[in-house]
């Protein structure tokens, strides 16, 4: 299966998604995702910056947490006023975003993520 296919998998099972990318932490994507139905959304709220913005903030969050020996990141989540980005380690080197509208259901996201994480980590 693509990187397409599990990205489309993902955005058409979690209502209110957006899209959804696998991203490295250099903030490139290597594959995206986007809703039709949502497209002006996700237009007007600039995802990608966002996204490789949030990339950094990942990578200092998954630094710190070694330093401090929490163990390591899993997922994060930045809720703000226009759009829910939820993001989910794949590996060491990749992780999955994905956007969503803030009435979205945001559990189901982090599930499907959770799951489609370990068949993304498969394919890289």
């Amino acid at each position: 299966m693509a990187f397409s296919d599990h990205l489309r998998a993902i955005v058409t099972q979690v209502d209110g998604a957006i899209a959804c990318s696998v991203m490295g932490f250099d903030g490139i994507a290597v594959e995206t995702f986007q809703s039709d139905a949502t497209a002006a959304a996700a237009a007007s709220l600039e995802l990608t910056n966002a996204w490789v913005e949030y990339a950094n903030l990942l990578m200092q969050l998954k630094n710190t947490a070694e330093t401090l020996k929490t163990g390591k990141v899993a997922e994060l989540s930045v809720n703000s006023e226009k759009v829910i980005t939820l993001m989910r380690m794949v590996n060491a080197d990749y992780f999955l975003v994905l956007g969503m509208l803030p009435s979205g259901n945001y559990g189901k996201g982090r599930y499907v993520l959770r799951i489609k994480a370990g068949d993304v980590g498969k394919e890289l």
